[in-house]
């Protein structure tokens, strides 16, 4: 039976959006009522796109309109009926805004953060509550990231820097008939400049705190009358601000060797900064109806690992993790808020029992650099057949490979060191037929094939449990996946549309496991069938290993073992919206989307391989738009319901041994809304806003006893809250003051607030703890100087101008035996002046 407090407040969120658009609805109607009624205003789709400059405008002329294409076609973002973040290139300059992190802190119920060292140069990232945040390729991401329309399959190298583009749209709610694959939260788009031919440019110079050097430029120009190109390339560099330091030469006492020479204890800076990243666009228009773009771009991003602090140890105390004979591992080794112990790597050892002593450890070896160098070319042709029929092709591949290594206990102690490379490639194709079918009815349907395949390879070294660990695990996953699509829009009658779509996807993956020791033999401590009978074997245990006498059970060996999953799914959306006026339009939708299923990347046997089937969303949203007083203001709002089910969540328990499985653990109910404002009260001044709330709530009746604790310390109970901030708030203005000859002084203020963050439980004895990231605001600050002409400014900035001590990850595996609680800090205050070129 249905919670009927559950239900009044699900129908009390929805009706009090309603209600909202209806107040704001009357006085917009009332202006109007005498100069037209609604159903004689002009139609939103006819309205001409303005120029560039104006979309660029941020004064007293109104809010700037952005052209977006979420559902195939161009429109205006405020006629779309979907709740949309879309942010152009003017505005992400203004707000100091260069790369996608940056972007998605002031975006309501979207969280975009880079993760930690143990996880590389990748992201967690999440919209509305759903999303991802293990960079392995056994899973799928939940949110889909796009550049250019072509798909990128990983988290990992997705902390995109923002080199010329033209806008960035991030949708919220599940784009499963839209964008499609995996963007069951959302999708979030990059979109680049284009060449058109107009023989321009620009150049840009940073230079600021902790030696920060960054140099960007731009060029389009004409090759001839048809063909267009535009390079445009950028070069970050900047030091870290976590020490690295030598505990034996900063501690000479401890009986922890040194390495270093006494009074220089500092070995590195981590977090630091080192991208390149270059695009080439060739466009060539041979005739109206024919438009053919091919893009390449490479990046190289080299840097210190992410800088990461030990927040709470819990003591391990055996000879084969001590730092040095009689040296524990235990809060001797918390550093500070700015500085940690690392070491990169681990000495050879013998084995100290109980289980298996005397066994030889290999030392291991390796450095504190990430890197990761990634390409892509893509290709999209637009063909008009007729002035209401039209073909696109949009095709895409990308490939990265990247390197990095971790000591996640940070410190000399031997807790555990890994060594970890991912390659990655993938392919796609999609066809699109768009078609203008009568007065008021738009058709797009298409396909879409998807290929990829990855290779995570690493090196592990773990102590800290009862077997001795080192293995290699180059573990190769292969997915695939096609789809059918067909989205519909109807103007049933003037201002009132409905929207309609399907999607047919036949998805598999198949992922190998290898485990093997570093001369390449199978390690008998993670597979002993492997290592008695070979890779791949599965048979009867004719040799008796396991020494049970008997010699017919079958066993299965995890080194060669390939686990299998495939689906098929539906998925449809249905919209409605009604344009009140020229000033306000409402609307409603009811959506689906998933994200797909896989297998356990990190089984310890074979046992352990768990498969899991994909997580599905049922989405139901109310909002409206708004252009008033003149387009001054502009105030988007939206409610949202989500019915969440098989959510796929960790834990660290699987049979007979610790692990790092997702199970389909349950489902849960999702609320929220959003709310952006942009207001334009007089000439030169310009300030937005948004705030957004979430509440996650389990369905405990739902909730699958294998994952819930006690029996699993890494599940979830009903009570647990959302890993994602429930509350989000930002705002900013700027005022650009005109001097005449001398130009124009503009300056400008953000501040972002993020409520605190659950990370997840864990398990120390009997006793469960919760963590939670702490709720900050940051501050940032600019002051630009521009000529008179426009084409020469100068901009002094500040980043976190209140130096906020703040963290973005916490990764906590005391209970797991490992002893150790950290987080990575944020950038503390940093100060820069850039010089900008047009020409």
């Amino acid at each position: 039976m249905q919670n009927p407090i559950r239900s009044h407040a699900s129908l009390a969120l929805l009706t009090g959006v309603s209600a909202a658009a209806l107040l704001c609805a009357a006085p917009a109607h009332a202006q109007d009522a005498n100069a037209s009624s609604p159903s004689t205003a002009p139609a939103p789709q006819t309205a001409a796109p303005p120029a560039p400059e104006a979309q660029a405008q941020n004064d007293a002329s109104g809010s700037p309109d952005i052209i977006v294409t979420a559902q195939f076609r161009k429109e205006r973002l405020q006629d779309t009926p979907l709740a949309i973040t879309a942010v152009n290139a003017a505005q992400l300059e203004a707000k100091n805004q260069t790369n996608l992190a940056q972007m998605a802190d002031a975006a309501p119920n979207v969280s975009l953060k880079p993760q930690g060292a143990s996880f590389g140069p990748s992201i967690s990232a999440s919209i509305r509550g759903v999303g991802q945040n293990d960079f392995n390729p056994a899973y799928e991401p939940g949110v889909g990231i796009y550049i250019d329309d072509v798909y990128y399959p990983q988290l990992t190298g997705a902390v995109f820097d923002l080199l010329d583009v033209d806008r960035v749209e991030i949708l919220r709610g599940p784009q499963g008939t839209l964008s499609g694959r995996n963007s069951e939260g959302g999708a979030i788009k990059l979109y680049s400049k284009m060449p058109n031919g107009e023989t321009s440019g620009y150049v840009e110079a940073t230079y600021g705190s902790r030696n920060r050097i960054g140099l960007r430029a731009g060029a389009d120009f004409k090759l001839t009358d048809t063909l267009f190109g535009r390079v445009s390339g950028v070069f970050k560099q900047q030091e870290g601000f976590v020490d690295r330091i030598d505990y034996g030469c900063a501690f000479p006492t401890s009986g922890v060797p040194a390495t270093q020479a006494a009074g220089h204890c500092k070995i590195d800076k981590l977090g630091g900064v080192g991208y390149q990243a270059v695009r080439g666009i060739l466009r060539w228009e041979p005739s109206s109806k024919l438009d053919v773009t091919v893009i390449g771009d490479y990046t190289h991003d080299e840097h210190t690992i992410a800088g990461e602090v030990l927040l709470a140890v819990q003591t391990v105390n055996n000879g084969n993790v001590n730092a040095a004979p009689g040296v524990p591992y235990d809060s001797r080794f918390i550093c500070g808020r700015f500085c940690n112990y690392i070491t990169v790597g681990q000495p050879a050892a013998t084995w100290a029992g109980p289980v298996a002593p005397g066994v030889p450890m290999a030392a291991t070896q390796g450095n504190d650099r990430s890197l990761y160098d990634g390409w892509g070319v893509s290709g999209q042709i637009n063909y008009r057949l007729s002035d209401a029929i039209s073909l696109t092709s949009i095709t895409g591949y990308r490939k990265f490979d990247t390197r990095f290594d971790s000591d996640d206990d940070l410190s000399p102690a031997n807790i555990g060191f890994g060594r970890n490379r991912l390659k990655n490639w993938s392919l796609s194709e999609e066809l699109r037929l768009s078609a203008k079918l009568a007065k008021g009815i738009d058709l797009t349907v298409g396909g879409y094939y998807f290929k990829q395949k990855s290779v995570y390879d690493s090196q592990q070294d773990l102590r800290y449990v009862v077997i001795p660990l080192q293995f290699l695990q180059p573990d190769p996953t292969e997915a695939e996946a096609k789809a059918f699509f067909a989205h519909l829009s109807w103007e049933a009658f003037r201002g009132f549309t409905l929207s309609g779509g399907v999607r047919y996807t036949d998805e598999s993956k198949d992922q190998t496991y290898y485990r093997l020791n570093y001369n390449g033999t199978v390690n008998a401590f993670l597979d002993p069938v492997g290592a008695v009978y070979g890779v791949g074997y599965s048979g009867p245990d004719t040799r008796d290993y396991n020494g049970n006498g008997n010699t017919s059970e079958i066993v299965t060996a995890l080194s060669g073992l390939t686990a299998k999953y495939s689906a098929k799914r539906w998925d449809y959306r249905i919209a409605a919206d009604y344009r009140f006026s020229p000033e306000l339009m409402v609307y409603a939708s009811f959506s689906t989307g998933f994200k797909g299923g896989g297998s356990n990347p990190r089984p310890f046997n074979a046992g352990q391989v768990i498969s899991f089937q994909p997580e599905e969303l049922r989405a139901y949203e109310v909002g409206f738009k708004s252009d008033l007083f003149d387009r001054k203001v502009r105030f988007n709002v939206a409610g949202f319901i989500n019915d969440y089910t098989n959510i796929q969540i960790p834990v660290l328990t699987c049979p007979t041994a610790p692990c790092a499985a997702r199970l389909n653990a349950g489902a849960g109910k999702i609320k929220g809304f959003e709310a952006e404002l942009s207001l334009f009260p007089v000439q030169g001044l310009a300030i937005d806003a948004s705030l957004s709330y979430l509440s996650f709530k389990y369905d405990a009746s739902s909730l699958n006893p294998a994952a819930a604790y006690p029996t699993n310390p890494g599940g979830v109970l009903s009570s647990d809250p959302p890993t994602v901030p429930p509350w989000k708030f930002s705002a900013g203005a700027q005022y650009k003051i005109e001097m005449g000859s001398a130009g124009s002084i503009t300056p400008r203020v953000d501040m972002t607030y993020q409520d605190k963050q659950f990370t997840g439980p864990t398990v120390i004895g009997t006793t469960r703890i919760l963590n939670f990231i702490p709720s900050y605001t940051l501050v940032n600050a600019r002051l630009t100087w521009a000529n008179e002409k426009g084409d020469l400014s100068v901009s002094l900035e500040a980043q976190n101008l209140f130096d906020k001590y703040y963290l973005l990850t916490i990764f906590d595996l005391r209970g797991a035996g490992a002893g150790f609680r950290k987080g990575r800090p944020g950038s503390p205050q940093e100060f820069a002046v850039t010089i900008k070129k047009k020409f």
